[in-house]
């Protein structure tokens, strides 16, 4: 199975769709189709069928739903729209998500993540992804694969690297984590967030990670990491 995802986007906005745009180009390992003409991005839909489907509901002359409605069965699609009303019928046409305009990088990750374990994929971070963060006067383009952890030091966040060494920036590590892909990393403590692909065991009271490190896991983390490390 390919590890390119397989997108299609419909919305008479061309400036929604260059959004979805972005933030599948953020994401990475997305293949987007973008549609201004329901009509025509319903025909490739039919032909090619995408992973993934985003669809505008309150378009020009034609609404989502009825497009939603002609959607090949079993098809996963996600509802992109400034329009609240329309969420319930969203969901009873069994959407997976349902994205009120205008939404951020990380509720449009959510979304896609969703979708991701509805049709049983899981995307994985590549060299090709990258966060950047400036370290005195400098940006640094940091490979997502190649971080290990991340400390959080008197108002810096420490970056440590799989390569070695490390990177000071000065973000909260709050702000660094609305950076990262959330399926692939995870808060531990107040000062300390890993990799989850990079840990090699772990207990309630520590994570081990792949390089021997060994990071203190805060009480009330304790449920959820071993909730999510269990899965």
């Amino acid at each position: 199975m390919s590890d390119i995802i397989k997108c299609v986007a419909i919305d008479d906005e061309p400036l929604a769709l260059d959004i979805i745009e972005k933030f599948c180009q953020r994401i990475g390992n997305i293949e987007l189709k973008k549609f201004s003409n329901p009509t025509i991005g319903l025909e490739e839909i039919r032909r090619s069928r995408p992973d993934i489907v985003f669809l505008d509901i309150e378009m020009d002359g034609i609404n989502g739903i009825a497009i939603a409605s002609q959607l090949p069965e079993d098809t996963c699609f996600i509802f992109t729209t400034a329009y609240l009303k329309y969420a319930l019928d969203g969901y009873d046409l069994d959407a997976v998500d349902y994205l009120h305009k205008p939404f951020s990088f990380n509720r449009f990750q959510t979304a896609f993540s969703k979708a991701l374990r509805r049709i049983g994929r899981q995307q994985l971070p590549t060299a090709s992804q990258c966060i950047t963060v400036k370290q005195d006067y400098t940006n640094i383009s940091i490979p997502i694969d190649d971080i290990l952890y991340i400390e959080a030091v008197e108002g810096y966040s420490k970056i440590f690297r799989v390569s070695g060494g490390c990177i000071m920036s000065r973000i909260l590590l709050k702000n660094i984590l609305a950076l990262l892909p959330q399926d692939y990393f995870l808060r531990i403590h107040r000062s300390f967030i890993v990799s989850k692909s990079k840990i090699k065991s772990f207990s309630k009271q520590e994570v081990v990670l792949c390089d021997g490190s060994t990071l203190p896991i805060g009480r009330q983390y304790v449920s959820e990491i071993s909730d999510i490390m269990s899965r």
